[in-house]
């Protein structure tokens, strides 16, 4: 059997970005691939402003009247969006969160370190009009105290995002606030997907004799969606070698990739490998893992073009984690992202396992409340209920067993998809 590694090697050497690329606004950007590098037009921000609701000042000053207790003349009132005078010596401006922050102040102290008193006129600090009173200061003031300022988060010139990186909300927060309204992305992998399987019924439809509903369609749809591709369903394909040489040239004819599970074995009702042969080319490899030790990997050529081939094992946790393992970085990969491999967590398992298999394992786990790890009691690659419990997948060696305590490679299911 072959090393996933190795399995993965040569699945991503033969597959190439796409090199297609599309204009998107920048809310709908979210878990596309960037395309091209954003560079900041400007500096973010763009002047220094206050981060607090206070007043601003000179901390000199406060200082020469004795430091706290210290009273100072308002002089000026500056919202956020105005354009503040520059600040009279000896006095103090009061300020509003995002304002900018006026030429001469170094420093702003907070609302509730300060009170307000009244003029002779009866006006207090903060007032709208008029007379603007004074400010007590009840606080420690030094320089630069609560002021954002300018550049401090981003640079003109500076790169804000990279070409390759998948895009998550904060930086798409992040590209809006250097003015991005629109972002380069990579185009969305075209996939055909099919089942094969007479045994298999679309859920809502009655079940016959010998029949089961088709799962997998519904949890690779949902895993191609999260992966940003567009999908054409081409349902349960028959058994037979016709039907599926057939819906190989139907799908390869606008799609990157075809994704079909089950019938990727050598039994008499399996068809794919002797279908690929006939319309482009197979490779059927037996993977050392557990679930999933059957993949299929070639390329439909008979149409005149080449289209991508993977073809995942029909036992429905076999399907998920094998397109978990090997699908989704050939994905990344047509979609040229930088980051293929999910991050694993060091975690501590709170379970006995005792079945060292010879395949490299994936069990499905959840995380618990004191943070280690809780094991479902039943791995089987048929029970798609270990997956809908599960938060991710312990990453278990081969000949493993596991000891309450033993420190485990956990991959979260929030780094696949």
């Amino acid at each position: 059997m072959m090393p996933m590694e190795e399995a993965l090697e040569r699945l991503l050497s033969q597959v190439t970005a796409l090199g297609r690329t599309e204009s998107v606004t920048t809310p709908l950007a979210r878990g596309r691939v960037l395309a091209q590098d954003l560079v900041s037009p400007l500096d973010v921000p763009p002047y220094d402003n206050s981060a607090m609701d206070g007043y601003a000042m000179r901390a000199a000053d406060v200082a020469a009247l004795g430091g706290e207790g210290a009273v100072l003349p308002v002089s000026q009132r500056v919202p956020a969006g105005s354009v503040p005078q520059p600040l009279q010596p000896g006095t103090a401006a009061r300020i509003f969160t995002g304002a900018t922050v006026p030429d001469g102040a170094d420093s702003v102290l907070m609302q509730e370190q300060c009170e307000a008193i009244a003029d002779s006129a009866g006006a207090i600090g903060g007032g709208a009009t008029g007379g603007l009173g004074q400010v007590r200061i009840n606080g420690p003031l030094t320089v630069g105290l609560h002021i954002r300022r300018r550049g401090e988060d981003l640079r003109v010139g500076q790169p804000v995002l990279s070409a390759g990186m998948r895009l998550n909300a904060a930086s798409l927060g992040l590209a809006a606030t250097a003015g991005a309204a629109a972002l380069t992305v990579a185009s969305r992998p075209r996939v055909a997907l099919f089942s094969t399987g007479d045994e298999l019924v679309l859920p809502g439809q009655p079940l016959g004799p010998g029949q089961i509903y088709n799962s997998n369609r519904t949890t690779l749809h949902a895993l191609l969606l999260a992966m940003g591709c567009e999908v054409r369903d081409l349902g349960i394909v028959p058994d037979t070698l016709e039907a599926t040489r057939a819906a190989l040239r139907q799908a390869s004819k606008d799609a990157d990739l075809i994704l079909s599970s089950g019938g990727v074995s050598v039994g008499e009702e399996d068809h794919l490998k002797p279908a690929l042969e006939h319309e482009g080319r197979l490779d059927l490899w037996q993977i050392a893992i557990k679930p999933g030790k059957p993949l299929a990997f070639g390329e439909v050529t008979s149409t005149g073009g080449r289209t991508w081939f993977i073809g995942l094992p029909g036992n429905p946790v076999s399907s998920f984690v094998t397109f978990l393992l090997f699908v989704r970085p050939v994905l990344l990969r047509m979609q040229g992202a930088t980051q293929l491999t999910p991050r694993a967590l060091p975690l501590q398992a709170e379970f006995t396992w005792t079945k060292a298999d010879k395949r490299r394992e994936f069990l499905r786990a959840k995380l618990s409340d004191a943070g280690g790890l809780q094991l479902f009691g039943n791995q089987s690659s048929g029970v798609m209920s270990s997956a809908a419990w599960a938060d991710g997948l312990i990453d278990l060696p081969p000949g493993s067993t596991v000891a309450p305590g033993q420190v485990l490679r956990f991959i979260p299911f929030n780094e696949l998809f």
